[in-house]
């Protein structure tokens, strides 16, 4: 609770307005140049007589450089009437001006001009606000994909290519959404293991359903793509460390979801270096039933694509669809020579029919490396141990994919590039 103290009559107000408070839902910042603009004192926010006349700089409009540099300033928590002019040598946002220059100097690039001018043609500097307001919207964006996620691995935003902002139909979730008439069965019974992986009972969850273990001690998928992977749940009487939870535990390292610079729209790169054979993150939307991605895949098609997903392990009878639901995987771009790889998993849903989809990294991946799978990709069903498996595979062997009609052009760039995804 924030009390707030008019200037000049500090003592009194102070007594006028004991045990008088309100809840907010400004943010810090935001009432912090509330305060200044109408000259309130606020301990709890740091505005005192010294700092009510300190303004914060929201972003850059306009240069000019007459004699010495100026810029018009969109001042924080004030409307763009009031803003005003000021010389460089006055400014302490250091960054605001740095980016600034950086989204000049490639507007100019873009114009075919080598020199900053003294003035700005309207055209820039139009662009270069913008620019500014669509950073503001991806950082509101980013903030709320991080408030939303409940894995560790963080999420951030960035759009160097255009001025597309946030998707409008998007909303960002991190478990399957099951739709209507769809029941997800848990998982009835777990191990007895106090050891999985040293000392597994009776060949532990994945012992089982006739399976063998997925992973190594360091958490690192070790079967061939195409088998099932069978965790630890929530019946198990393992720990929450146990080295069979993999999946369950998130999405580990920070992640970037990108604009492409050659038309294939948002694309997702790591921020970190990952490891051969490391779970990077789930195929999340909503569970429906095949019949109802059959409509909704007419209605796709006019749109030019979609995200229709096959969970076609067993039987071909349900489908994730995470074209206005789902994770950061909605934004991963196909590749023909791919860097993750799609696995059957299942913690504490029985049915075989509904696996969760996890991807994993086929080798080591650089930071800064963008992340895509194959969204037609095969396997050879001789290479996989589980005869079950084989019968289902019909030389797909996995997920069917993200489900695309239309005829859609490769823009992957691979030596390896099939020139079109479907």
């Amino acid at each position: 609770m924030l009390y707030l103290h008019f200037g000049g009559c500090v003592e009194n107000m102070a007594e006028y307005l004991k045990g008088c408070s309100v809840s907010c839902k400004m943010s810090w910042e935001d009432l912090q140049a509330l305060c200044r603009g109408e000259k309130l004192y606020c301990k709890q926010l740091g505005v005192n007589r010294g700092s009510t006349n300190v303004y914060d700089v929201e972003f850059i409009c306009d240069y000019k450089k007459p004699k010495e540099e100026f810029y018009l300033l969109k001042w924080k928590g004030f409307p763009e009437s009031d803003n005003s002019w000021e010389p460089k040598r006055n400014l302490k946002c250091h960054k605001l001006i740095k980016q600034f220059h950086l989204d000049l100097d490639q507007q100019l690039r873009r114009h075919k001009r080598r020199n900053t001018p003294k003035k700005l043609d309207k055209e820039i500097s139009s662009f270069l606000v913008q620019k500014a307001k669509l950073r503001q919207s991806l950082k509101r964006w980013e903030a709320h994909l991080n408030q939303t996620r409940n894995h560790p691995g963080r999420i951030f935003v960035a759009n160097e290519v255009d001025l597309e902002g946030p998707p409008k139909s998007f909303t960002y979730i991190n478990n399957y959404k099951v739709g209507q008439g769809i029941v997800l069965d848990e998982m009835a019974v777990g191990c007895e293991c106090k050891n999985c992986l040293e000392e597994p009972i009776n060949g532990c969850c994945p012992g089982a359903s006739l399976h063998r273990m997925a992973y190594n001690d360091k958490g690192l998928v070790r079967i061939r793509p195409g088998q099932p992977i069978y965790e630890c749940n929530s019946q198990c009487s393992c720990c929450s460390e146990c080295p069979n939870r993999v999946v369950q535990k998130g999405i580990q390292v920070d992640l970037c979801i990108f604009k492409t610079e050659n038309g294939r729209g948002w694309g997702v790169r790591t921020l970190q270096h990952i490891r051969k054979n490391t779970f990077i993150m789930e195929y999340v939307g909503e569970i429906i039933t095949n019949e109802e991605a059959e409509r909704r895949g007419h209605v796709y098609d006019c749109q030019g694509s979609t995200y229709l997903f096959d969970l076609d392990y067993v039987e071909d009878v349900y489908t994730v669809d995470a074209a206005h639901q789902g994770n950061i995987s909605h934004f991963v771009n196909h590749s023909c020579n791919p860097n993750l790889q799609v696995f059957n998993v299942f913690i504490n849903n029985i049915d075989e029919r509904l696996p969760r989809i996890a991807l994993f990294s086929t080798r080591a991946i650089r930071s800064g490396e963008e992340l895509t799978f194959d969204y037609k990709m095969q396997i050879d069903p001789v290479d996989t141990e589980s005869t079950k498996m084989d019968s289902s595979f019909n030389l797909a062997g996995l997920p069917g994919s993200p489900k695309k009609r239309i005829r859609v052009e490769c823009r992957c760039g691979s030596d390896s590039c099939r020139k079109y995804l479907f």
